[in-house]
């Protein structure tokens, strides 16, 4: 008796998790997902704050201390100066304060350029899967023809074509990444659009608008949102390449890509100008991987079971 009373507390205290309960305790079992997420989260306060943080200037340049040349080591090391934590370049500027202005440059251009990919990528997409046919063979053809190409290659070209700016490199990229959102959306609607849902809104009546973006769209929302957090690892990558081959934000506009270009001849003699923003990519682009690993474990069904 007291056995099946306990049973039955124990059921009224039961409460199910909401949904944002059931994603935080999946995507928390990862810790390097979680990890990465409060790295991301710093980097986007550093980003935004970055007039506050940074110790100076992005473009100021300073005197040489006496009997001292620059590019100045970081503090640290024999020759540094407290007031440049991470050293200096070659022309007097702070590297520390160019890394966190960087920051925000780098960081807003993958955001761009994740947004319009996605928007874009998901529009088209979807009208292939739904409308099929010719249609659906143009744009898949098109999007293979795309894929086939190099990426970095493609922005290349398209940067080379418009010119040299922060919109064009922005405007290429987006073109880039736009052929993996299509295909992955039009994967997802083809798997939905013979379901038993759709079949019926369709008997009722619904529109082709309402079927594509309020019935289909949200239940495929999951597989894109995972792609969008990779894609700006592939997004601050390929940005930064871009700057580093001088095709992409030009000097001087502090950019991680354009301080890697900039610090490249001084790498046997000042390491530290091209280490640091290195190190600053490298473990940017891990942050969102290791994002996008912990949101693909929270939102398959396959892996919660």
């Amino acid at each position: 008796m007291s056995n099946s009373v306990s049973i039955d507390n124990e059921k009224k205290n039961f409460q199910p998790m909401t949904p944002l309960q059931e994603f935080w305790f999946y995507f928390s079992k990862n810790r390097g997902a979680v990890i990465g997420l409060i790295y991301v989260v710093v980097m986007l306060l550093v980003a935004i704050f970055a007039p506050l943080i940074a110790p100076h200037s992005a473009f100021e340049l300073f005197k040489a201390p006496e009997n001292m040349s620059f590019p100045l080591p970081p503090a640290w090391l024999e020759g540094g100066s407290a007031k440049f934590l991470l050293g200096t370049d070659d022309i007097g500027r702070d590297l520390l304060s160019r890394i966190i202005h960087g920051a925000r440059l780098s960081l807003l251009i993958a955001f761009v350029v994740v947004t319009l990919s996605l928007l874009l990528g998901v529009a088209i997409g979807i009208i292939a899967g739904y409308v099929g046919g010719y249609v659906d063979q143009c744009i898949m053809r098109v999007a293979d023809i795309m894929m086939a190409l190099p990426s970095l290659l493609l922005a290349l070209v398209l940067v080379a074509i418009l010119g040299q700016s922060l919109y064009t490199a922005s405007l290429a990229l987006t073109f880039v990444g736009l052929p993996h959102y299509i295909r992955l959306t039009r994967a997802q609607v083809i798997a939905e659009i013979q379901k038993d849902y759709v079949v019926a809104s369709k008997i009722v009546g619904a529109g082709h608008f309402r079927q594509m973006f309020k019935n289909i769209l949200p239940n495929c929302l999951a597989p894109l949102i995972v792609q969008g957090s990779l894609g700006f690892s592939n997004a601050i990558l390929d940005m930064a390449a871009l700057g580093f081959l001088g095709m992409g934000i030009q000097p001087p506009a502090p950019e991680w890509g354009t301080l890697l270009s900039d610090g490249l001849k001084f790498l046997q003699s000042a390491w530290w100008i091209v280490v640091f923003p290195g190190m600053t990519i490298l473990f940017t682009v891990l942050a969102f991987n290791l994002v996008g690993d912990g949101l693909r474990d929270a939102f398959d069904p396959k892996l919660k079971q």
